[in-house]
């Protein structure tokens, strides 16, 4: 069979230089001058990290300074959603797409001083795919997204592995085998979860502890208080009490070494004190600042740097608790009863629109010609009351205590959903949730939701990782059981040729909009992050994927 055309753009890709993938605006400031050195950065977090270690973690404020300690073998180019090289120079797969062969950089090492080579790139692979534990395979989200199946399932994880060995032939050489083509990679490869760990690190500090206790999850050393990653910052310090992360510089870097001395990463849950502390100068950046601040932040002389919109907002309905949410009838009465144009001119910033479906429509795979559902609350009744659901009461979950790309203020997007519904006779019963206090457990492992707000941003350019990673299997975020759905998914990610690809995945959104909508598409918005005048070489990434070694701070 012959190379696809996605496969050799890959390759095409993967035969860049460092030089090539680093652009040169990369290590300079805004006006192109080169960066100042030294100094500390503190950034405004949202919430506490849950922990470091790259393959226990789903999260942006976990992910945030995991990105700065770990790199990937293949990584995206900066301000974009292209790949790039990151520890392997280039990359090339067999005509089948199920043998991928990363040739790897020279004269790396990780902080502790482990070398990297082929070695430890397929030490990290097998302890994924020989992940033992309930505990641990539950806690591994993007893992299974992306690789299905475990050399031994346990608890929830039910699928076939994808993956099927790795070897290293030589020290800057692995092979990694799949079981079969998947269209997520190479870009997968890419993933924060996937980072490359140090093996000596990973067996000294017990890295594959994991505990449960009720809905609770502890972690190992390594997780915790010695992630050792090859990235251009390094692991110093977490201060739960203070809610700081200390990182420092990593002078032996192989790539563009950081030009500060030190990030410090300090938790700051609430918005408003997050625009004080920025404008006190007590820390120098945040992410997500709210659509209607931007105004004033510019006059106030801060850098808001938008991103190109790259994420979905959706109202998750789960079908397990609630029979009438089994009804289609019930869940399209839910998409005609939202006002989505004014929830997205209202409460969502410039240049948000109205999602038709559960992707961005840069993505290939999207469809024009999906199902719509525009407002008309006359509808959503006539549809409750011939599926008998007239007195319909629904636990409507959201999170606080946090900001996200496609969510900016999750309290004020549900107040607006939740009128809607309660005016086409829906009774609502707000739930709210911290959350990194118990939202996403409820929500996504535990199912105790009716109806609950969450998304997504983008973690490389390919349909699958939209609606493959929402509907593609049994998750008890949905309660949603209908296996002829999944199988077409599984099919469209299956398809190697670009085209047929695409149109796989276009009639999957036609169906899931259709016949299936098991949650409702909201909008899809492009983020912001603030700097003060004085950072610099910060580029913006529509995945959130801001890398912090080309930043630079002046003094003021």
């Amino acid at each position: 069979m012959p190379t696809t055309r996605r496969l050799l753009a890959a390759i095409a890709a993967g035969a860049l230089t460092l030089s090539l993938a680093a652009c040169a605006q990369s290590g300079r400031d805004a006006s192109g001058g080169a960066g100042a050195a030294g100094g500390t950065m503190v950034f405004g977090a949202a919430g506490a990290p849950k922990n470091f270690d790259p393959v226990f973690n789903d999260d942006g404020e976990s992910f945030r300074p995991i990105r700065q300690m770990f790199d990937t073998l293949i990584t995206y180019k900066p301000g974009s959603t292209e790949l790039a090289p990151g520890l392997a120079t280039t990359w090339k797969s067999s005509p089948d797409g199920k043998v991928w062969t990363f040739t790897l950089r020279e004269g790396v090492k990780f902080h502790d001083g482990t070398p990297l080579d082929g070695a430890a790139v397929c030490a990290n692979f097998d302890r994924w795919y020989n992940m033992s534990g309930a505990a641990a395979q539950s806690q591994m989200i993007y893992y299974g997204d992306v690789f299905e199946g475990f050399a031994k399932n346990e608890g929830d994880a039910t699928g076939k592995p994808v993956y099927n060995k790795c070897e290293a032939p030589d020290a800057r050489t692995a092979v990694v085998t799949l079981n079969k083509y998947k269209g997520a990679f190479p870009a997968a490869f890419g993933l924060t979860s996937l980072s490359i760990s140090s093996p000596t690190a990973m067996t000294k500090y017990n890295a594959d502890q994991v505990t449960q206790s009720g809905d609770s999850f502890s972690y190992s050393d390594y997780a915790n208080l010695h992630p050792t990653g090859t990235g251009a910052f390094k692991f110093e310090s977490y201060d739960k009490a203070n809610g700081t992360v200390t990182l420092v510089r990593n002078d032996d870097y192989w790539g563009e070494k950081a030009k500060l001395d030190k990030l410090i990463f300090r938790v700051i849950p609430d918005e408003n004190a997050r625009k004080q502390e920025l404008a006190a100068g007590t820390i120098d950046g945040y992410d997500l600042p709210s659509p209607a601040d931007y105004a004033a932040l510019k006059s106030d002389g801060q850098n808001v740097l938008v991103r190109p919109p790259f994420n979905i907002l959706y109202l998750g309905i789960n079908e397990k608790n609630n029979p009438a949410l089994k009804d289609l009838r019930v869940r399209q009465a839910i998409a005609y009863a939202i006002n989505r144009d004014a929830l997205v001119r209202n409460k969502l910033p410039e240049g948000a629109q109205v999602a038709t479906q559960f992707m961005p429509s840069t993505v290939a795979g999207y469809a024009a010609d999906v199902q719509q559902y525009p407002y008309d609350p006359q509808k959503a009744e006539a549809l409750l009351a011939q599926a008998g659901a007239s007195n319909l009461t629904l636990n409507f979950y959201y999170p606080t205590e946090v900001t996200r790309p496609y969510m900016p203020n999750p309290a004020d997007l549900f107040s607006v959903l939740a009128e809607d519904l309660k005016q086409v006779g829906i009774t609502i019963n707000p739930v709210p949730r911290p959350w990194n206090g118990g939202y996403k457990d409820d929500v996504q492992k535990a199912g105790k939701q009716d109806l609950h707000l969450l998304g997504w941003t983008g973690d490389y350019n390919d349909a699958g990782n939209f609606v493959g990673t929402f509907f593609g299997r049994e998750k008890a975020e949905f309660g949603f059981t209908d296996a002829s759905l999944f199988n077409e998914i599984a099919a469209a990610d299956a398809t190697p040729d670009p085209a047929a690809h695409a149109a796989a995945y276009q009639q999957v959104n036609r169906d899931i909009m259709a016949k299936y909508l098991p949650a409702i598409p909201i909008s899809t918005s492009p983020p912001a992050i603030v700097v003060r005048s004085n950072i610099s070489g910060l580029i913006a990434s529509p995945l959130t994927d801001e890398r912090f070694n080309t930043v630079s701070k002046t003094q003021g």
